[in-house]
This record gives structure tokens, sequence and C-alpha cells, in this order.
């Protein structure tokens, strides 16, 4: 059972690491849509090639398939220039055009989004950025320009956090890194001799929570991603483990054997006070909150093997998940209207969306040895641990299935992956 509780055994797995994950693209959406981003005129030595990281962020998302550079008949760097025909006869839907030019000690990127069938220009705009904040800049283009053709708000200038290991056995020590969404400008929040588990962002982006073996137990910590000052907040004796944070940042719900078997409990983080969630004899961890705050999910073995249950703070436990023997680590959409979790069928553990009106379950992606599903703010992907060549690996595949990645490192393994919220 690849669960909470034994995760800790998951991560001895030992090898070198690397901060920065690169991307693979594994599988494209046959029904993206076309686009262009034509290369920017730069000025000499830029650090970024802005462009690229516009074309890298909509492919990765699923939603659309770039042109590829090569097959570009022109490059024109404004809208004046282009020459729709020539991208109707590539079946290009959208055209992005732009430049990049030095101003002070920064950057000024001027860009544009056409609509090629309607030959009009949708969006345009002027950032300025510091040189070591193009990808940030980058970033919010991709975010701005997803949002305007698609309507749903772009998640490319979010941030995730994952654990990597290093060392052999006893020797082992696990670094927390927190990284741009696509796997860039990596930051170590935390080293350790000992294990670190189930990072969890803060509402605002601002804290993380995770699990720590460092005092020679699981206790679970609370630490400010900019200045590192952290806390902790238990080191019960027994299981500690799970954090995931209310929306509204005031409570972190958790997993705790305090009382005999793992049961899920609530605690307020300004005042410490726990109240107990579920009562029973069975393992019960891996909570989430709903999206309104008023529940929570979480898995259970109760009905002897593991299930996804539902329930109100006060209330009475339901059972929302039935297909197959085994469901776990299940996290909502943004909104509330499907879950996605671990799901054991035929083909191994995979990552899979269930529908909560209908109960209706579809496996995602392909990847057979899924563990911790992380779901994009925006709910259109979903990231999760997984095997590559013996390494683990950080996998993504879209809210559809059709579109999937991969972030590994260079070397070794990569694991408990947590996407954060909008941060703007």
């Amino acid at each position: 059972m690849i669960t909470t509780w034994l995760a800790a055994v998951l991560l001895l797995c030992t090898s070198l690491a690397q901060a920065d994950l690169t991307i693979d693209i594994t599988q494209g959406n046959e029904q993206a849509t076309p686009i262009a981003v034509v290369p920017f005129a730069e000025g000499e030595n830029l650090p970024q090639d802005v462009a690229r990281i516009i074309s890298d962020d909509l492919e990765r998302s699923g939603y659309f398939a770039p042109l590829e550079r090569e097959a570009m008949f022109a490059q024109p760097t404004r809208g004046d220039d282009v020459s729709f025909g020539d991208w109707q006869a590539l079946d290009t839907r959208y055209l992005v055009v732009g430049r990049v030019s030095r101003t002070g000690g920064g950057v000024e990127i001027q860009y544009e989004l056409m609509n090629v069938s309607g030959e009009s220009r949708m969006l345009g705009e002027v950032i300025t950025a510091g040189q070591d904040q193009m990808r940030a800049a980058a970033h919010r283009i991709s975010d701005k320009i997803f949002e305007e053709i698609t309507g749903i708000r772009g998640a490319f200038s979010t941030r995730i956090a994952y654990v990597t290991s290093q060392g052999v056995g006893d020797d082992t020590a696990y670094q927390l890194y927190v990284a741009d969404a696509d796997g860039r400008n990596s930051q170590q929040v935390l080293s350790s001799d000992e294990p670190i588990m189930s990072p969890a962002w803060s509402p605002d982006g601002g804290k993380l929570a995770y699990v720590s073996f460092e005092s020679g137990r699981p206790g679970i910590y609370v630490q400010e991603v900019a200045s590192g000052r952290r806390a902790r907040l238990t080191s019960f004796e027994g299981l500690n483990s799970a954090p995931t944070w209310s929306p509204d940042g005031r409570r972190l719900a958790m997993a705790l054997s305090r009382d005999g078997q793992p049961e899920i409990y609530v605690m307020d983080v300004a005042s410490q006070n726990l109240q107990r969630v579920t009562h029973s004899q069975s393992i019960e961890t891996e909570p989430a909150w709903s999206p309104d705050g008023n529940s929570l999910i979480y898995t259970s073995d109760r009905s002897g093997g593991p299930q996804i249950y539902r329930q109100s703070l006060g209330g009475s436990p339901e059972r929302i998940t039935f297909t197959g023997n085994y469901n776990a680590r299940a996290r909502f959409a943004p909104d509330g209207e499907s879950i996605f979790l671990i799901h054991r069928g035929s083909n191994g553990y995979r990552v899979a969306k269930q529908d909560l009106e209908s109960g209706r379950l579809v496996e995602l992606g392909d990847a057979r040895q899924a563990e911790s599903p992380s779901v994009a703010p925006n709910g259109t992907m979903v990231i999760f641990a997984t095997q590559q060549g013996g390494n683990g690996v950080l996998g993504g595949v879209s809210a559809d299935g059709r579109a999937s990645f991969r972030l590994p490192a260079a070397q070794g393994d990569v694991r408990e992956p947590a996407w954060s919220p909008f941060l703007n």
C-alpha cells in the first residue's frame, strides 16, 4: 500500500539528486490548439529566451500545440508586420510576436497575441523586469495568453515544492526545495539527515507545512519560505503526518496516532488547540479540505482497504469511492466538483479523477506507479511522483488525461510534490 503512513519507507530509496528539474513532454494532446510563438527580437547577451519559455509553458499545459520554429515561414516581431495568410497556410490559430530590449538595469518586453483566423490583435502589453526576473516575466505573459484564449486563469507563475534525497542508507541526506512550476529556479528550503515528507503550501503561498524526522520521530513543522523561520507544531508519540491547510489558512488538518490508531485531527495554528475529527478503530490519514472549508476528505481502511471518505467537522463519515479496492491520497479540484486521487487498477497505481456527483472514476495518463498527487490551482493539471528508469521523478497530467509530462532531475530521486496556490 502506497500511502502516507508508509511513505517514510519510500523516501529511503537513495540516490543523487540535483535541484532544478527538466521538462520532458511524454504525451501531447491531439486536440490541442495550434499556436505559434515567434522568437522575440532580442538585444545581445540576454540570459533568457522569453519566447521559448512561453512556448514551453503553453505546450506543457496540454491546451496548445506550438509550431516548431523551423516550420515558420517568417519571424515578425510586431503585429503590424504579420502576414496572416502565411500563418493560416500553416493552420495556426493564434500567433505571439514580440521583442526584448535593455532598459536601465533590466529589460523591456513587448508582446502581442494575434488571432490568425480573425486577423486581429487580441492582447498587447509592455512588461519591464530585471534581467534576473526574465523567466518570471515570461511566465506572467504565458498566464495572460492562456487566460485570454481559454478563459481559465493561467498557473505558470505558481511554484512547486518537492523533496530530494542524496546518499546511501544511514548517510542519506534529504532536501526540501521550491521551484517554478516548470521545475526551474529551485531554492532549498530545508536540508536534513532524516526524512522530510508531505510538504503543503499555505493559501497565501508564504509558508510550507511538512513532516520532518529530525528529532528522531516525526513532527509537523511550519516554515516561512522567504525567511526560513519555522516552528514545530506537533511531535506526539507515534504518527504525526499529512498536514494540509484550510482554505482560510487558520487551521491544519493532519493525521495523528496520539490516541492509538491514526485519526484525523484539526489544529488551530495560532493556539495549537486540537480537534479530533474521526473516531474509529481503522487507519484514517491523508486529509484534504474542501474548497469551502466545510468538510474534509481522507483515506480510511474501515471498509477493508483504502477508500476515500468525506466528513464535515462534527459530522459523520460518508464513503465516496467505490471503484476498485484501492483509492487513496485524494485532493479536491478547485471547483469542488471532483477529486483527484491514486487508484489501483489492472495497470498499477494511477492518477485518477472522480466526479463527485456521478461517482464516475477515470484514470489519467500512463504512469503506473503514481503517488502523492497535487492539483494546479486552476484545476487544469495534476503533478505527482512516479518512477522513470529506476529513479523517482515528478510527472504531470492534464485534468482530461490527454497530455502528460515528466519533470526528472538530472540524477536521482524526487518525491512528494506540492503545487502552490496562485501567487499574484
